[in-house]
């Protein structure tokens, strides 16, 4: 199977959903012109990254009005937005929902929360608890929000789960910029790490980045799909807006497992074995430490 991914490297105003969606609406009418079949949108983008307190005016339940807009533009063209999704509990999760035929089809809540440095998302938000592949029109695919993709298990997790492709809506920041060092830390590193994904699981990696300034913070961009090749098959610009798009053949998945079936030859038992083992340590040497004071304590007497 062969499609058309787009990504849009858009920059969202904060904290205003009428304005987002209006954009959100006049890049999927962009997409379908350009032949697009599946369009990714960065995180958070319906609402902005730096959201604070703002988070509870910006959250959307699954059966609110603007969720069932964006069912209707996804008829022709599936899509991933990032938005804050509310629970029936009044939680608030940075989510990312796929939109396909008029339905929604798949929620991720993100996992990992970053909070350190500039990072501040476990004081407003709750962590999703699964990491799941999904069946689509377009196959098996998963979705990872930005900071769960730097965590090895949630890749390994989907490519066991069967994903042949992993959709990354992101809100990375600038970081580490010199005249020494002209590119970005974190645009380096993303590359680094969408490329061996990639090509260690053999699934293609579709990294949506955002662009523009919040907060006085800035975002570097450089959206990109790479194939299970490790070879970058389309590229954002960094640092301005764009959409690109770019083609997405299953059969070089196929190809790439074949070549190197590493996921056939994994060893569940084995991996589920031995962290069972390391969930178990901390509590290990907390008995060997109980046993040696109880050691102690008898020769003292």
């Amino acid at each position: 199977m062969t499609f058309r991914v787009g990504i849009a490297q858009i920059n969202p105003r904060l904290g205003d959903l009428k304005a987002n969606l209006a954009l959100y609406e006049e890049k999927i009418r962009q997409g379908e012109k350009a032949g697009v079949d599946l369009l990714l949108f960065p995180e958070l983008s319906l609402t902005g990254y730096f959201l604070r307190d703002m988070v509870p005016n910006v959250a959307l339940k699954l059966a609110s009005p603007e969720i069932e807009r964006l069912k209707k533009l996804s008829r022709k063209t599936s899509f991933v937005a990032g938005l804050v999704e509310e629970s029936s509990d009044y939680r608030f999760y940075n989510a990312a929902v796929y939109f396909e035929a008029g339905e929604i089809r798949h929620v991720h809540r993100k996992v990992y929360l970053p909070t350190y440095g500039m990072f501040d998302e476990q004081r407003y938000f709750a962590r999703g608890d699964r990491v799941r592949a999904f069946d689509s029109k377009f196959g098996r695919a998963a979705v990872l929000i930005c900071e769960d993709l730097w965590h090895p298990s949630t890749a390994y997790l989907a490519a066991l789960d069967g994903a042949a492709v992993v959709l990354c809506p992101s809100t990375s920041p600038l970081r580490g910029i010199t005249d020494q060092q002209p590119q970005d830390d974190n645009a380096r590193y993303w590359e680094l790490i969408n490329q061996a994904y990639a090509e260690t699981y053999g699934m293609f990696v579709i990294y949506g980045n955002r662009v523009g300034f919040e907060d006085g913070v800035g975002f570097w961009g450089g959206s990109e799909i790479v194939a299970p090749s490790g070879r970058r098959t389309a590229k954002a610009k960094y640092y301005d807006e764009d959409f690109v798009v770019g083609e997405v053949n299953l059969d070089l998945v196929r190809r790439k497992r074949t070549m190197a079936p590493l996921l056939r030859d994994e060893d569940l038992d084995l991996t589920i074995n031995e962290l069972m083992r390391i969930r178990e340590r901390p509590s290990e040497v907390k008995k060997t430490k109980v046993k040696s004071k109880k050691a102690k304590g008898k020769k003292k007497r």
